[in-house]
């Protein structure tokens, strides 16, 4: 019989991806302030009364969660469960939803083993609740949240050898003057195109116009540079919607 070592955690969480399973349990994979990824089995409530509500494992809802965690087990027990913090124009606007929906699949698979690391967490957090309360100029936020996460994953962009003309190394994060011994690059014209995006911040984000298809390029990119520095990256199923959006 397995004896495993059991602890009480209270914590912040955000909701990165949920399933059913069976007819009243959810699967619910989570990244929490105190304890990194964690993946939860939720039973569904048989009534509206239940504390477990189903609407409160929507992707990137806020959570403050209690939970038995146990150091050797793949799925914990969760037995409170409430919103911290709503983000309501994520769930009700058509562009926000679809940028969340981009994000949470994005965070689900950058995330996968990620262990403690408040200043992630409350990168991603700030992050949303600043979503949530911008009314215009977000066209860029996806762009902006995937280069600057890559700081707290270890494989933040170097700046600081860039020139024009200058390629861009996607292995190795960064700017040389002539091609590298291998494909993973950026010709000078489109290495100008990770300058730029290092170059905003959410502030400043909609200072800096591009149309569509500069857009999508830049999250093409970004994406690359994802799956080069992270292990089994995949193609992202909610990136076709995402790239439809905004002229």
């Amino acid at each position: 019989m397995c004896n495993f070592a059991l602890m009480l955690v209270k914590t912040e969480a955000i909701v990165l991806h949920s399933f059913k399973y069976g007819e009243q349990k959810l699967i619910v994979d989570m990244f929490t302030r105190q304890q990194g990824r964690l993946s939860f089995v939720v039973p569904l409530p048989r009534s509206a009364r239940g504390r477990l509500k189903k609407q409160y494992f929507q992707p990137l809802t806020l959570l403050s969660i209690e939970c038995d965690v146990r150091q050797q087990a793949q799925l914990q027990r969760l037995s409170e469960a409430a919103i911290s913090c709503p983000l309501p124009s994520l769930q009700a606007e058509p562009a926000k939803l679809a940028i969340g929906l981009f994000v949470a699949e994005f965070l689900y698979h950058a995330l996968r083993s990620e262990q403690q690391n408040e200043p992630l967490y409350a990168y991603v957090r700030s992050a949303l609740q600043w979503l949530d309360g911008c009314e215009s100029g977000y066209a860029n936020f996806h762009l902006v949240f995937l280069l600057r996460l890559s700081r707290f994953l270890g494989f933040f962009p170097n700046l600081d050898d860039y020139a024009p003309g200058c390629y861009f190394d996607l292995r190795a994060g960064t700017f040389c003057t002539t091609p590298p011994l291998h494909r993973d690059y950026l010709l000078p014209q489109e290495g100008q195109l990770m300058r730029l995006m290092m170059r905003m911040d959410l502030p400043t984000m909609h200072l800096f116009r591009m149309n569509r298809q500069q857009r999508n390029r830049c999250i093409d990119v970004a994406l690359l540079y994802y799956r080069l520095h992270l292990p089994d990256f995949p193609e992202l199923r909610s990136l076709p919607v995402l790239q439809e959006l905004f002229s």
